[in-house]
């Protein structure tokens, strides 16, 4: 066995499972707290966020899904939850991960639409209309994800089960173009529409000096948030996806010749999927740079957590605290 096949042996068998438990127990908490907040303002849902509350919908729908894919790989590659249940796994990851796609898409364009033209959408953009979108949204990632489902997932051979992310080696050459299509109309498509949505607000905000400077922080660093989202989450894995099934097609014609580049690519995508899946904990990074009053309610939080520890520590001592500002009493 050579170093980069041991390496490829680390990432997948070693470094994936560790990544999928990690990313589990931090959007848990983090993604419960988002859906929280957003539960007890249900009423006061602004259009914006109705995007995010279907963002944490689509983490709900992945991450229990987590710790039986951290179980697959750390029994080295053997799925032991049938082929049914392989093919809901990869279906709910794809609704997270197109869906998440696309409704950043629909934050940017509604960014978009009230830095840029306040006047034409103001009072046109209602509660109706952004359900309306987040039931389109849904529907088109569900037409786009459902053909995945028909390919084969899974193949038993030796008491020994694999649970396929795209399909097996028979059909990697029709599914290499049902991936290329997809990429181009799940991720391609909505990352122009981004970019040129926040390029023109950003154009815009660095040209009006009476635009608040809230604003313009909190554009700013929403924008940070979707750079980064699409720069370590989404790009790496679309490219080595489909890099990694056309080496496998590759290799399927040239059954006597090895493709010299295949380990290192396939190795590379294994860290994409660890990427891909941080998704899930970064989601809520939005929630805080759309919504006004979430700094107050952060300090507010950290103020109960000082008063239950100090409460803690008085039931330990005996004693009682003096206050010494308004703000601890």
């Amino acid at each position: 066995m050579n170093e980069t096949s041991r390496v490829n042996i680390f990432f997948e068998i070693k470094l994936l499972p560790s990544i999928y438990i990690f990313v589990f127990f931090i959007a848990l908490g983090t993604n419960g707290w988002v859906l929280k907040s957003l539960l007890q303002k249900w009423k006061k849902l602004g259009n914006i966020n109705i995007f995010v509350l279907n963002l944490e919908l689509g983490n709900s729908l992945y991450l229990p899904t987590l710790p039986f894919l951290a179980v697959y790989y750390l029994m080295e590659k053997n799925w032991i939850f049938g082929d049914a249940f392989c093919k809901i796994t990869r279906f709910c990851f794809n609704l997270n991960l197109y869906g998440s796609i696309g409704f950043l898409t629909c934050i940017s364009v509604y960014r978009y639409l009230a830095i840029v033209h306040p006047l034409r959408v103001m009072g046109r953009l209602t509660v109706t209309h952004s359900v309306t979108i987040s039931a389109m949204v849904w529907l088109l990632v569900g037409v786009q994800s459902l053909p995945d489902v028909f390919y084969p997932k899974t193949t038993f051979k030796n008491n020994t089960g694999k649970c396929y992310h795209t399909t097996s080696q028979s059909y990697v050459k029709d599914y290499l173009k049902y991936s290329l299509g997809w990429t181009l109309t799940g991720f391609c498509i909505p990352l122009l529409i981004t970019l040129g949505c926040y390029g023109h607000v950003i154009v815009v905000l660095c040209r009006t000096n009476t635009t608040d400077k809230v604003l313009k922080q909190r554009c700013l660093k929403l924008l940070f948030i979707l750079i980064l989202l699409f720069s370590v989450c989404y790009i790496p894995y679309h490219v080595l996806k489909n890099l990694t099934l056309y080496a496998r097609v590759l290799s399927n014609q040239k059954t006597d010749t090895k493709i010299p580049w295949e380990p290192t690519v396939f190795g590379a995508h294994q860290i994409s999927r660890g990427l891909v899946c941080l998704n899930s904990a970064l989601n809520p990074l939005v929630y805080l740079h759309t919504v006004e009053n979430i700094p107050a309610q952060l300090r507010q939080l950290l103020q109960k957590t000082r008063q239950m520890f100090n409460c803690r520590c008085t039931s330990h001592t005996g004693r009682v605290p003096v206050a010494q500002n308004v703000d601890e009493v």
